[in-house]
């Protein structure tokens, strides 16, 4: 067995691997080169793969910042790995532990500290790992390799045929904007200035990045894609929610404006507008436990939980 950094022609075996090995995760060519390859991050270095006999029988993905993501800087602490994978018929053989093995003496001698299964941004595949699709995986990291798991990430998806706004919550919705000034409406441009720094303010640069992606499409040439709402308060920004086709969110109301029902006024107004729209199912990849009960009450469902796990170099 060779284990050396990644190499161009390596693609569809590697390929191959990971559709073996990670089963409920799969990935084809475009995917492949958009999010790994032409990730400003990517160092072939950092993405060993395990060859015997001139095949390509494993893989591991890990990502150290090459470029500052905005003005969160570096990093320089952390490394995150987002994908790994030995094919079935290898197995048994030593394999995965050499890849993590080599990748960590390599972290390691970088002055690297923490390597996180796997909350990149932005270029992340799934929250971690899926507790029940890999148990096996759970074990070999957690026996063998060292690794915690820091919590538990929820997927949700939700049926949105025939999607009505319970009347209680139009009610509130109508009430908060004659009492309360509080207005949830479709983004403009004159929102804008206001709004991307309160995401950063608010919800980080990860928010902000995802924002700028929906509204680049939204005020260019897919706006029928996307499901941008606003909700203002006497002029201020105070919350919002986003959609692209059938992936819901992230959304989000300023810390000091919750506990008032206006998440969930976003939450249903965004539904209605995407049933609306003949979008028939929503989903998001990542939540906890507190907001997948307001989740519920819109009739999202869990669909995967997610080991988002952690070792100390």
């Amino acid at each position: 067995m060779q284990i050396r950094p990644y190499q161009g022609a390596d693609e569809p075996a590697l390929l191959d691997v990971w559709r073996r090995a990670m089963t409920h995760d799969r990935i084809n060519e475009t995917a492949f080169r958009t999010l790994v390859l032409l990730d400003p991050n990517f160092n072939a270095e950092n993405m060993p793969v395990a060859v015997v006999d001139g095949r390509v029988v494993g893989f591991l993905l890990c990502i150290t910042r090459q470029v500052p993501y905005f003005l969160q800087g570096m990093d320089d602490s952390e490394a995150w790995i987002t994908a790994f994978g030995v094919h079935p018929d290898y197995r048994g053989r030593g394999i995965g532990g050499a890849l993590f093995e080599t990748i960590t003496n390599k972290l390691r001698g970088e002055g690297r500290r923490l390597v996180d299964i796997s909350p990149y941004v932005p270029n992340y595949f799934v929250p971690g790992v899926d507790t029940d699709a890999y148990p096996e995986t759970i074990r070999f990291l957690t026996e063998r390799q060292g690794f915690e798991t820091l919590y538990h990430a929820i997927s949700m998806g939700a049926d949105l045929s025939g999607f009505q706004v319970p009347p209680e919550i139009q009610a509130r919705i109508d009430r908060a904007e004659v009492e309360e000034g509080l207005t949830i409406r479709p983004i403009t441009a004159a929102d804008i200035p206001d709004l991307m720094p309160f995401l950063v303010e608010h919800f980080g640069w990860d928010w902000f990045r995802f924002a700028q992606s929906y509204l680049l499409s939204y005020f260019g040439d897919s706006p029928h894609q996307i499901c941008f709402l606003i909700a203002r308060e006497k002029d201020e920004v105070v919350g919002f929610c986003q959609q692209r086709n059938e992936r819901f969110g992230p959304f989000g109301v300023r810390p000091d404006r919750r506990n008032r029902g206006i998440g969930r006024m976003l939450l249903f107004k965004c539904l209605e507008i995407m049933s609306a729209k003949h979008v028939f199912f929503a989903y998001f990849l990542w939540t906890d436990e507190d907001a997948a009960r307001l989740y519920s009450l819109a009739g999202f469902k869990r669909r995967r939980e997610f080991a988002v796990m952690r070792k100390n170099l």
